[in-house]
């Protein structure tokens, strides 16, 4: 969302709000906001003769006034004090920091302080081998899953019955083994209604305040994503994030699968980038390494040590890229996973130039690191929550291969049963239809 505060720079008093406004705006804007991109701020000054007309656009009356809504309609559009219908509203209540902020918290339902402190990923490298790191990537993991949903919903990118299988399967394969409870449960209710919100794979995407829109149904509930990484924060705000989160929620997936799983777990991860990835490079770079695969998996341990692989070779090829064209994340270089200090009977040998693995040890590291490990140590720490967060969040958290009645190992068959989204769905649907009304 995007607040717009209009001022008149020859009004002494306007002046005086204009720290007010800087201090709640440099909670979500520039290089070293503390949640970066949740809200935009911006600010026009009417005593500028290039403002004139868009002052005018708005209706702005008197000074300070300040707009609440979607970018795209300040963009657009404009304002009206009596048209009754508008996604632009008049913020009435921010004469001050603290004031301006509720009043947006209360909008998107956050509780955002002027004290909240910047998460910092200090000691970058000696933090490698340091296992509690792992814990704060369940909040990650939750916000790349939220944030891949929310990148279908932006680009309506469901468009054929390829894409609509494709999606239906990753959201399966969620609703069985994401490691967040909440997030399957997200993913269930969306298997559950799919064929209402998406009938003959014609998705409606639109928030709206029913619940017949794909985009009525978040998938990891209405508080995520948040707006920001912990684990996967990159030390500038143009590296990590997304795609850290991503790779660490495809690590848990992997090992959460059991051995007749494997192979559907594949073709659904490799579909799912293939369809969704908007990066260009990186989803040909992806789907080149999947079209490599010429022999079905069988065991979950195979695909554990593929994604491992898959994600080395990435990091590899990233190396060279950003070392020759400076984008790098200084503090945290890509390097070959995991690292001597945390698995060193994962290696036989290795010098400058190749590692020889010992993948059975490599296979044991990743299956304790990115599974238990990883809940236990979320438990464990909590993250700075209070006692009463800790215990709603670490019910979150659930043995994940328990999640649903249907074995997730029957996709392929699933996948073209004569439900319109497979038995899975179909099963979920008559067990729970009649508790569609008490959806909130």
């Amino acid at each position: 969302m995007r607040v717009s505060f209009s001022i008149d720079s020859r009004c002494p008093a306007c002046r005086n709000y204009k720290p007010h406004y800087e201090k709640v705006a440099r909670l979500f804007n520039g290089p070293d906001a503390i949640h970066p991109g949740i809200v935009l701020m911006t600010r026009v000054d009417c005593a500028m003769k290039t403002n004139t007309k868009l002052c005018d656009k708005f209706s702005v009356s008197h000074y300070p006034m300040l707009f609440w809504g979607p970018p795209t309609k300040f963009v657009s559009g404009s304002w009206e004090p009596k048209k009754d219908k508008s996604e632009i509203l008049v913020i009435d209540d921010g004469r001050t920091a603290e004031r301006l902020l509720n009043w947006i918290n209360k909008q998107i339902g956050s509780s955002y302080g002027l004290d909240d402190q910047k998460f910092k990923n200090e000691h970058a490298l000696s933090n490698l081998t340091d296992y509690n790191q792992i814990s704060q990537a369940v909040y990650d993991v939750e916000e790349a899953t939220a944030e891949a949903f929310d990148i279908i919903l932006a680009h309506k990118a469901i468009k054929s019955s390829e894409t609509s299988a494709s999606f239906i399967r990753f959201i399966q394969l969620l609703a069985a083994h994401h490691l967040s409870r909440r997030c399957r449960k997200g993913a269930a209710e969306i298997l559950v209604n799919y064929d209402d919100l998406c009938p003959s794979g014609n998705c409606s995407y639109e928030k709206s305040g029913g619940n017949d829109t794909l985009g009525n149904f978040p998938i990891c509930g209405k508080d995520v994503p948040r707006g920001y990484y912990m684990f996967c924060r990159g030390s500038k705000n143009d590296t990590r994030g997304f795609s850290c989160g991503l790779w660490v929620l495809m690590h848990s997936l992997s090992v959460r699968i059991e051995d007749g799983e494997s192979h559907f777990a594949f073709t659904t991860i490799c579909d799912f980038v293939n369809n969704f990835f908007m990066c260009d490079e990186c989803r040909l770079h992806f789907n080149d390494m999947c079209l490599s695969v010429k022999t079905p998996f069988k065991k979950a341990r195979d695909f554990v040590l593929w994604v491992w692989s898959t994600h080395n070779k990435v990091n590899e090829r990233l190396l060279k890229d950003e070392a020759s064209l400076g984008t790098g994340d200084p503090k945290f270089p890509k390097i070959i996973w995991p690292p001597k200090e945390l698995c060193p009977l994962c290696y036989l040998s290795s010098n400058q130039k190749s590692i020889e693995w010992d993948h059975e040890h490599v296979y044991k590291f990743l299956k304790n690191y990115y599974g238990p490990k990883l809940v236990s140590l979320y438990k464990e720490k909590s993250v700075s929550r209070s006692k009463e967060e800790t215990v709603s969040a670490t019910e979150d958290l659930t043995v994940a291969t328990n999640a649903l009645v249907v074995p997730i190992g029957a996709a392929l068959a699933i996948a073209i049963a004569s439900c319109a989204f497979g038995a899975l769905a179909c099963y979920w649907r008559t067990q729970q239809k009649n508790r569609k009304p008490r959806r909130r």
